[in-house]
Parts: structure tokens; sequence; C-alpha cells
């Protein structure tokens, strides 16, 4: 690891953990959330948007019927950097939450998430 990046190893030992959904695929942090359809793709890959604007950090997304695909690296850093790992686990925060209160839960077919995606 040089001062600001993490080898393959590295990164990938560091995805234990809040990340085990994600991978370290060609030198980059990588998840694939498998959704309920094209509308369910857009909202979440507009949410993940919004989060990297917000964070001037700019992941390329994979938008397609059924799943979104993130792929994170830090082009100024030269490879996986600690915003990488930051970005992931807001965006992760954010697409798998649920509200603590089951009465207020939105019934199945309104979540974005397909099921067995969610709690990973």
């Amino acid at each position: 690891m040089t001062s600001s990046t993490f080898d393959t190893g590295q990164a990938a030992a560091r995805l234990v953990g809040t990340l085990v959904s994600w991978r370290v695929i060609d030198g980059r942090l990588c998840r694939t959330y498998r959704t309920r359809g094209w509308k369910s793709s857009l909202m979440i890959a507009n949410a993940i948007g919004h989060l990297a604007e917000t964070a001037w950090h700019h992941p390329d997304l994979l938008v397609a019927y059924g799943r979104v695909e993130v792929r994170l690296v830090d082009h100024d850093a030269g490879g996986i950097s600690a915003r990488d790992f930051a970005l992931a686990e807001k965006i992760e925060e954010l697409v798998a939450w649920r509200p603590a209160d089951p009465l207020k839960v939105a019934p199945e077919r309104f979540t974005l998430l397909e099921p067995d995606d969610s709690a990973s």
C-alpha cells in the first residue's frame, strides 16, 4: 500500500464486516445490487449518484433491468483508497436501509432490492 492506496489483498481484507457483499475486481471495489426491475434500478442509481456527487467521488455504474453494478476506484490516488471504502459504506447504508418499525415498512412489492440481496 502506498500512503493513499490499498493493494488487492489489503482491500479485500478491509471488506470483511460491513462490506461483505463487495468484492475487489480489477483494482476496484465492486458490488452488484439485484433489484426488482427497471424503476428500482433507476432509483438506486440516482441515490448513489447523489451520494457520489456530494462526496465528489464518481463511481462507474452499470444500470440494467434487475441490477445496478457499482465500481469504485479513486482515480486521483491511482487505486483503491479510504475514500472508496467511505463511499461504499454510505451506499450500502442507504440502499439497504429499512425502517426499524415493522408497522411502517412498505409492502415487499414496493421495496427496491430483491429479498435475498437486502440482507447481504
